[in-house]
């Protein structure tokens, strides 16, 4: 049966991460752009795929079947390592579980902590958000280890921790001491150097 994929979302990390997984897996889908300015994503019909009024959205259509949605970034881009065996993540159970434990080091030390500093600039908690801030950056700078003896950020293979990694280095990379990372200045280049990651990065681009 014919399966479609359906990824709404816009120009944000969360949707930006989700877009390079599809593309890195190799997997063909249909990017719905929302201006969450205008508040498309606080519509009935939006609602009606997350509740939540979030992008990005994750909907996979089977003739016969209830769609199936996912409506977190994380758990979409580890359902596009599962639909691209090897692509994402390795195959072998120890450096799939390194994949693992890079792929979790950013989303949970590095990102967590953007996005919390993020939503207190709305409460003007200028000193908190900046505790954040600093936390988040020195946090994501001790990665520089991960890629000093090896090309990607979970060993010799590109894989989800790469992507969780290159899109929260992108978004803070004015912000980072380049001159002492190196490494992880060689790496960032790389990764923003793959068609993969050029392709997901201009998905929900506004023209």
């Amino acid at each position: 049966m014919k399966t479609t994929l359906e990824l709404y979302g816009a120009q944000t990390g969360n949707c930006i991460r989700a877009a390079i997984a599809l593309e890195e897996a190799g997997l063909s889908y249909t990017p719905r752009l929302g201006d969450l300015s205008s508040g498309a994503h606080t519509g009935a019909d939006h609602l009606a795929l997350n509740p939540a009024g979030k992008v990005p959205v994750l909907v996979e259509k089977e003739e016969g079947r209830e769609p199936f949605i996912l409506t977190q970034s994380n758990a979409i881009m580890l359902y596009a390592a599962a639909k691209a065996p090897g692509r994402l993540l390795p195959e072998s159970d120890r450096d799939r579980a390194i994949a693992y434990e890079r792929f979790l080091f950013f989303v949970t030390d590095v990102i967590a902590v953007s996005h919390a500093g993020f939503s207190l600039r709305t409460l003007s908690a200028q000193e908190g958000r900046a505790i954040l801030e600093e936390r988040m950056l020195a946090t994501l700078a001790t990665a520089e280890r991960y890629v000093t003896h090896d090309e990607f950020m979970a060993g010799k293979t590109f894989s989800a921790a790469d992507i969780a990694g290159f899109t929260i280095t992108q978004s803070v990379k004015s912000d980072l001491p380049w001159s002492k990372l190196p490494d992880l200045r060689r790496w960032f280049e790389r990764i923003e150097g793959r068609p993969a990651v050029k392709r997901g990065l201009q998905v929900f681009n506004v023209t």
